[in-house]
């Protein structure tokens, strides 16, 4: 076989981008000399992350479809329209054997101009419920690896291939010394930790339900990882100048992601896919708190899939002010409880999905 040639495409967030890298790790350690292309959208996080992380990328001037109809809806289309030109462009000039979508803005004129070209192209959807863009691309892609069963109410039932999420491998490597990571993050050994992360780039409502119990908090005699995200961490910062508990550690991105989960005895979250598959790979107990500003509320359908196999806590996010640290403090204080969603939320996980999501991508080149 020739050098392959490999553009994925995809991002806007955490969820896409570590999957997408997680993908083009296996396949350089399956075919060591692949040629491995990103394309994301412009200004987006993976226009820092996919290049830190060792890969090209190429940026498209795409943006998300407005909520509302407005005079953005003019700005969707322009963009749309020179997003589409360059993406041919890219193909044109890369010429790739394969394409793989993974979702987020950039996926979809990508794919669109790949497929024209007939490349073979593969989707990767994250999430229980598919995305408009992956929903569009279906008929015309070769197969679409999914992370949940039952996934045939929206896509064709052939070219379904349920891998799971890939997820970062160094969460996965056993942390040899939890007094560094406890030192790492200020944190004292013999207290409970529970780890509050809002996505990479933070969540509203988790953050304003610290300010909303901050009593409740300092009394707790719990240790608190507090993951503010980019948006929030200078307003945050300012407003705890009158005050902060000690046992709450404020950080804005928390780039040991490896040493926080493995001294979280919980785990408060938002239920973005990736996150999920984290917290399955990892056992760890936790709290969730879906965004309703997601489409079609799939982050309410994520957390469900737990919920109903006893694998974990949701929170509405209407209620979390309110009942948040109530909840979570009652289940760090439950043994019991803890086990048993260890247990069950481990029972979830699927281990080798980059390996399968690339079995799949090799399979379709052979072809």
């Amino acid at each position: 076989m020739n050098k392959i040639k490999v553009i994925i495409s995809g991002g806007g967030t955490g969820g896409h981008i570590f999957p997408a890298i997680s993908i083009a790790n296996e396949m350089k350690e399956r075919v060591p000399d692949a040629d491995i292309l990103f394309v994301g959208a412009l200004g987006r996080m993976e226009m820092e992350r996919v290049p830190a992380a060792g890969y090209r990328i190429e940026g498209l001037p795409v943006m998300g479809f407005p909520r509302k109809p407005s005079l953005t809806m003019f700005t969707f289309f322009i963009k749309l329209y020179k997003s589409l030109k360059k993406a041919r462009q890219i193909i044109k000039d890369f010429q790739p054997d394969v394409a793989i979508g993974v979702g987020g803005y950039a996926s979809g004129p990508l794919l669109k101009a790949a497929v024209r070209k007939g490349i073979p192209a593969i989707l990767q959807e994250q999430n229980s419920y598919a995305g408009v863009t992956n929903k569009l691309l279906a008929s015309k892609v070769r197969k679409i690896c999914v992370a949940y069963p039952e996934m045939e109410k929206y896509f064709p039932a052939e070219k379904i291939v349920l891998t799971g999420n890939p997820i970062r491998k160094n969460l996965l490597e056993k942390v040899a010394n939890k007094d560094e990571a406890l030192n790492y993050f200020g944190l004292k050994a013999g207290h409970p930790v529970v780890l509050m992360v809002g996505g990479s780039l933070g969540a509203r409502t988790l953050n304003e339900s610290v300010f909303a119990n901050l009593e409740l908090i300092e009394n707790s005699g719990v240790q608190i990882i507090w993951q503010t995200g980019k948006y929030y961490y200078n307003d945050i910062q300012e407003k705890l100048k009158t005050g902060k508990p000690e046992n709450l550690k404020v950080n804005e991105f928390v780039s040991r992601m490896d040493w926080a989960y493995a001294i979280a005895d919980v785990v408060i979250s938002r239920a973005g896919a990736g996150t999920i598959s984290e917290l399955c790979l990892l056992g760890k107990p936790s709290v969730l708190v879906p965004s309703p500003n997601v489409a079609e509320d799939h982050q309410t359908k994520n957390a469900m899939s737990l919920v109903k196999n006893n694998a974990a806590v949701m929170i509405k996010d209407a209620d979390a002010k309110d009942q948040l640290w109530q909840e979570t403090f009652r289940l760090v204080n439950d043994e019991k409880q803890l086990q048993l969603l260890s247990e069950n939320i481990l029972k979830l996980a699927k281990p080798d999905a980059a390996k399968e999501i690339v079995d799949v991508i090799l399979n379709e080149l052979k072809r």
